[in-house]
């Protein structure tokens, strides 16, 4: 079925039963239940109902747009210095590709084909690609960060866990807003924010513009343009109804980043130039210029929601969203074109969730269908012009997927005390891929303006299809003595699906049967991988002490990774010439195990807050070929992008100063040992290292104005967040070769890959705002 067709009998369904509501009341929306919430309690709706805080049996962070404000975080990635167990970084060479983790379970690759581990929604709608996944900060309510796999509510791709960014929704007063920011490397930030009703207030409209902008922490050398900058147009725009019977919102979304691309740093002297390691971590050489960096995203969605009874909830959302990225990552960060890789990334994808909503007596219930429609093209070259001259390896990885669910979740309140929630999901999902790659000589590929002429027959030209059908159960029993106490265990369980390896190298397919003919079905078989699933069983402990001033949110779990999907690269020789190939494997499992704490105590003007994750993550088997030898490294294998220590605690001191109030206040963040991939890396791992912030807030009586000066990373500390590697090392244990200088050895292009990115340095702001 097409996807316009299933949309518009799905909105034509959603909108007959809207017609026919006539309930009088219509339910409090999150902004409204967050301010009749006088007792403190957070609200949020990690089971698409609005509960409190301490009443949901999962483990869950929620910041609130105020508080993000009062610590100066400019995007979604900064939620992961508070949330336990939770890795968010920008990806490499760009400002907006997301790379998540949670308790163990992500993904870092953004080649279509490999699907996220941690669902990435905006406003209830499930971002299908990494691209464009960075979301700035401004206009928000609240984001959620749901650890543990989410595969009955959200579906697909939640194996680790959820991150929900909530936009604000508009109320029945007119608002405009201004804020302005401007500190280091020159950043100059705007946002205008404009909110009205029209006539009697059951039409609202409101908008956002950002200007985002910041000179480089470092240059680009060769190039001379700044590094590490950031040069980003975004707005948001929405038109709500609310009715006596119904809520309605339509939203758009635009971002447009024009930063340059990000260059890594060196950590190794050049093999063949003798280039030596710059003394700047954000300077760089590389000398990729083409195509130009740029991200542009955008996308819509439809909210209706209708109440034909005060149990009884409809809800639709439809959404279609599109972006495309073109990015020159220069992997060796040199001059010479040496492993230069050109890349195009176009994603699009329609979605359509239908969800009833039952909520009486002892009964409170959801059950749903959803229904996405997805692409996802990937063309990039690896010119190899050292190794040889003009050689090019281009790649077309086009993959498009199809997928259907299912679902339904019931909680029973047994007694007063004690409720039962049962869920499960159906999930039907469907890859289809078409992958060339073919060798160009003469310059790079015509599809990024080069010269080369394509030599010889196309090592990868595959066409395949995959389905996967998986139903992932989920089951809690929660306890709560009173209002201000829950004790929980839930189990429950997180799938992704299998694919194709949109990196492989058809022609290095294996001959299974032994006739000497290299069949389609072996190719497919070669470029395959497998869907894999996490089983994960939780108990937890939520309570709100001494007349609610402290909160205190306690996890214990255990999760079975199976089947774990790892994808890579590495230098090969492909019909007798050098070059890069895929390699996917499902390792085979892992266990993950850990213990999580959350507190906040609040007295008089000082609040305090703190986390504290630790996790055992440990691979139990992991199978990959060692000389042709089927081998288990399990014993010398990491789980990449998850330190086993992971904590912060805060501090801010509120008190009265005129006619407004200050805050005061600072944190520190603390990670260990983070791997970056699989096998460590002894320049690419990050040793355990701290971060320390401060802010200082004036907000003037009735929040007409404020004006802020934030420091973060105040100690100027340098840490990796991710890198390239390609260098010789020992199969088993990962230890690099060196050479007779005690260098690395390069296993693709002359110079050597070893490139590392970084966190950002020391930055001090100071943000104004205006309300009217």
């Amino acid at each position: 079925m097409h996807a316009h067709t299933l949309l518009c009998r799905t909105s034509l369904i959603a909108s007959a039963v809207f017609s026919l509501s006539a309930t009088p009341t219509f339910a409090q929306t999150a902004t409204e239940a967050t301010a009749s919430a006088d007792d403190g309690a957070i609200i949020v709706t990690a089971r698409r109902r609005e509960e409190t805080l301490t009443n949901v049996p999962i483990a869950i962070t929620a910041i609130s747009g105020e508080q993000l404000a009062n610590q100066g975080a400019t995007d979604i990635t900064a939620i992961a210095d508070q949330a336990p167990n939770v890795t968010l970084e920008s990806s490499r060479g760009t400002n907006s590709t997301l790379s998540a983790f949670i308790r163990g379970v992500g993904q870092q690759d953004p080649v279509s084909g490999f699907e996220q581990g941690v669902g990435i929604y905006l406003d209830d709608v499930y971002l299908n690609r990494p691209q464009a996944a960075v979301l700035d900060i401004y206009d928000v309510e609240r984001i959620e960060v749901l650890r543990g796999p989410q595969g009955t509510l959200y579906g697909r791709n939640t194996v680790g866990g959820a991150v929900k960014y909530v936009t604000r929704q508009l109320d029945d007063a007119a608002h405009f807003s201004l804020r302005g920011t401007y500190g280091t490397a020159n950043q100059a930030d705007g946002v205008i924010t404009a909110s009205t009703p029209i006539g009697n207030g059951v039409v609202r409209v409101g908008g956002s513009v950002a200007r985002l902008t910041r000179g480089g922490f470092g240059t680009n050398l060769t190039t001379n343009q700044d590094n590490y900058n950031k040069n980003i147009w975004a707005g948001r725009g929405t038109v709500e109804i609310h009715a006596t019977n119904f809520f309605a919102r339509l939203s758009g979304d635009y971002t447009h980043d024009r930063s340059n691309a990000r260059g890594g740093h060196r950590l190794m002297i050049g093999a063949k130039s003798g280039a030596p390691i710059l003394a700047n971590v954000f300077d760089t050489q590389g000398g990729l210029t083409s195509p130009r960096q740029d991200v542009e995203a955008w996308g819509g969605t439809l909210f209706l929601e209708g109440h034909p009874t005060d149990s009884l909830t409809f809800r639709s959302i439809t959404s279609h969203r599109k972006d495309n990225s073109s990015s020159p990552i220069d992997f060796d960060a040199l001059p010479a074109v040496d492993v230069d890789v050109p890349a195009f990334y176009r994603n699009s994808q329609t979605s359509q969730e239908l969800q009833v909503l039952y909520d009486k007596g002892p009964i409170h219930g959801l059950a749903g269908f959803y229904y996405l429609n997805a692409s996802a093209l990937t063309q990039f070259d690896v010119r190899l012009f050292t190794t040889i001259n003009g050689f090019t390896a281009y790649t077309n990885a086009d993959v498009r997927t199809e997928t259907m669910a299912g679902f339904a979740n019931v909680t029973f309140d047994l007694s007063e005390q004690f409720s039962l929630e049962l869920g499960g999901r159906y999930t039907w999902d469907k890859r289809k891929a078409y992958i060339l790659r073919q060798n160009y000589l003469g310059g790079g590929s015509p599809v990024f303006g080069g010269a080369g002429i394509a030599f010889g027959a196309p090592s990868t030209n595959f066409r395949g299809e995959s389905a996967f059908r998986k139903f992932t159960p989920k089951a809690s029993l929660a306890w709560k003595p009173n209002s201000d106490n829950t004790l929980y265990a839930s189990y429950s369980q997180g799938f992704k699906g299998g694919g194709f390896d949109p990196r492989g190298v058809g022609t290095n397919a294996p001959d299974l049967n032994g006739d000497g003919i290299r069949q389609d079905s072996e190719v497919a078989s070669y470029l395959s991988f497998r869907p894999e699933k996490v089983d994960s069983y939780e108990v937890g402990y939520k309570t709100r002490l001494f007349d609610r001033k402290l909160s205190l949110n306690l996890a214990a779990f255990h999760a079975d990774y199976t089947n774990v999907q790892i994808p890579g690269s590495v230098a090969c020789t492909v019909s007798g010439l050098p070059s890069f190939c895929g390699v996917v494997s499902n390792a085979g499992k892992a266990r993950l195990q850990g213990i999580e704490a959350e507190a906040r105590l609040h007295a008089g003007g000082l609040t305090l807050t703190g986390s504290l994750g630790y996790i055992d993550a440990k691979f139990l088997k992991y199978i990959t070929n060692i000389g042709n030898t089927p081998t288990d490294v399990a014993a010398n294998r990491k789980i990449q992008n998850t330190p086993a220590w992971t904590g912060n605690v805060g501090a801010n001191y509120g008190v009265a100063l005129g006619e407004g109030r200050v805050d005061l206040g600072a944190g520190l963040t603390f990670k260990s040992k983070t791997y970056q991939f699989e096998l460590p890396n002894p320049y690419l791992d990050q040793p355990a290292y701290s971060l320390v912030d401060a802010s200082l807030v004036y907000h003037a009586r009735g929040n007409r104005w404020s004006i802020g000066v934030f420091g973060k990373n105040l100690t100027d500390k340098r840490y990796v967040t991710s890198g390239y590697s390609y260098i010789s090392v020992n199969p088993t244990t990962g230890a690099p070769n060196l050479n007779a200088s005690g260098q690395p050895i390069p296993t693709l292009g002359k110079e050597g890959i070893l490139t590392a990115y970084y966190g950002n340095p020391r930055q001090v702001y100071v943000t104004a705002t205006l309300n009217f």
